[in-house]
């Protein structure tokens, strides 16, 4: 099929992930991108735990996941590729055609700002979002695919529409 969804979320795999889109999307597997997840089993094993046996999940560096990208795109099954951070996707959006982004939990850390409920940003994270949709990139937020798409300018004021 494809790769459904190109999320961010600090979390990375968990319940909303897995069951709140996952399910929904009839997702058969997740791109995890993190370099350094990607060089710890024991990380990868935690977050295997969290996924149903019947979804499969790949843990790729940015390099590896641009390059196995084609492979991803082309899978006959439905796939979401997740990192924890925008910066990450930003690398991954640089390198490889993506049109659009969910911006997922990133949750309140010292420096960040609550723009909705669930996302709190940096002023370089704002800048990150915004040079993404400065690629072409649609950016949006979303907690739960019921949701309404909150459109990038409509997060960065704080609107949830």
């Amino acid at each position: 099929m494809t790769l459904l969804l190109y999320r961010i979320d600090d979390r990375l795999i968990h319940g909303q992930v897995v069951v709140g889109w996952g399910q929904p999307l009839d997702v058969g597997f997740i791109v995890l991108v993190d370099d350094s997840v990607a060089t710890s089993d024991w990380e990868q094993e935690l977050y295997r735990m969290g996924v149903p046996p019947n979804m499969e999940v790949y843990f790729n560096t940015v390099e590896d996941a641009v390059r196995e990208l084609p492979k991803y795109r082309s899978d006959p099954r439905k796939g979401i590729l997740l990192t924890g951070n925008i910066e990450t996707m930003r690398r991954i959006a640089e390198q490889a055609h993506v049109d659009a982004v969910n911006v997922g939990g990133l949750h309140a850390r010292p420096g960040r700002v609550q723009r909705v409920r669930y996302v709190f940003l940096t002023p370089q994270e704002e800048q990150e979002l915004r040079a993404l949709a400065a690629g072409g990139v649609r950016v949006t937020s979303q907690d739960v695919p019921g949701a309404r798409p909150i459109p990038l300018e409509s997060l960065l004021a704080g609107v949830e529409e």
